[in-house]
C-alpha cells in the first residue's frame, strides 16, 4: 500500500511553510556563501542541473556551485573519477557541511521537491531510474534528504538505494519523515559520513527498523 493521500496533502503544506521560513532566515547566509564562491572561482555561484522529478518529469535542480566552471556537467558522482581535481576549497567545505544542498529549498518552495523524499538523480543514472520506475517511486516528489541518504548515501549500491526508496514510498507518514529529518540534522551538525555498508545496515536495523518494516 502506497503513501497516505491525506498525509501527502499535509506534507506539501509543511514543505511550503518550512521552506519559506528557512529561506527567509537563511537569505543572509546564502548571499555570503555566494560571495565566497565567486571570489574563489568567478562565475555564477549557482549550479543548475536537470534531474528526474515527480512522475518522471525533469526539473531544474539548484545547488551552490562546488566545482570549477570547466568541470564535466552530467556525470553520476560514482563515475566521476577526477572529481576532487575540480573541487574548490569553498566547495569542499560546502559539501562537508551539506550547505551546497540548501538552495534546493527553492525547489521545495516551487513544488518540484520535498524536504524528505528519494533524492533526485540525473537521467544518466540508468539503473537507479529503471528500478525507481519499477517500484513506482516516482509517484512522490524527490527530497533534499531521504531514507537512502541517512542509511548509506555513497556507501550503498543503486539496488540498495532503490529498495530503500521503495520502502520509504510504501511507509510514507509523518513519523518516518520526522525521524529522517532528525538523523539528517544530526549527521550534518557532526559532519558525519558513513564509511561502509556495515554501518549503514546497523543504522537501518537498530534505529530505523521500527519505522520501516
Amino acid at each position: 500500500m502506497y503513501a497516505n493521500k491525506r498525509y501527502e496533502k499535509l506534507k506539501r503544506f509543511l514543505d511550503f511553510s518550512l521552506s519559506l521560513i528557512l529561506i527567509t532566515v537563511g537569505m543572509p547566509f546564502f548571499i555570503l556563501i555566494s560571495l565566497f564562491i565567486i571570489i574563489e572561482s568567478p562565475g555564477s555561484p549557482v549550479f543548475c542541473q536537470k534531474r528526474i522529478g515527480r512522475f518522471g518529469r525533469s526539473f531544474t535542480c539548484y545547488k551552490f556551485r562546488t566545482m570549477r566552471k570547466n568541470a564535466p556537467h552530467n556525470i553520476p558522482k560514482k563515475d566521476f573519477i577526477f572529481e576532487k581535481d575540480y573541487l574548490t576549497r569553498v566547495g569542499r567545505l560546502l559539501r562537508k557541511t551539506s550547505l551546497d544542498e540548501t538552495l534546493q529549498l527553492f525547489n521545495v518552495l516551487l513544488g518540484d521537491m520535498s524536504l524528505v523524499g528519494p533524492r533526485p538523480v540525473i537521467k544518466e543514472e540508468l539503473l537507479l531510474n529503471k528500478l525507481r520506475r519499477k517500484y513506482n517511486v516516482y509517484r512522490l516528489r524527490p527530497g533534499i534528504t531521504g531514507l537512502a541518504q541517512v542509511c548509506g548515501r555513497e556507501v550503498i549500491s543503486d539496488n540498495e538505494k532503490a529498495e530503500l526508496d521503495r520502502i520509504y514510498a510504501e511507509n510514507l507518514c509523518f513519523a518516518s519523515d520526522f525521524i529522517i529529518l532528525r538523523y539528517t540534522v544530526k549527521r550534518v551538525i557532526k559532519c558525519d559520513r558513513m564509511k561502509n555498508g556495515k554501518e549503514a545496515n546497523l543504522l537501518r536495523e537498530r534505529d530505523l527498523g521500527i519505522y520501516f518494516k
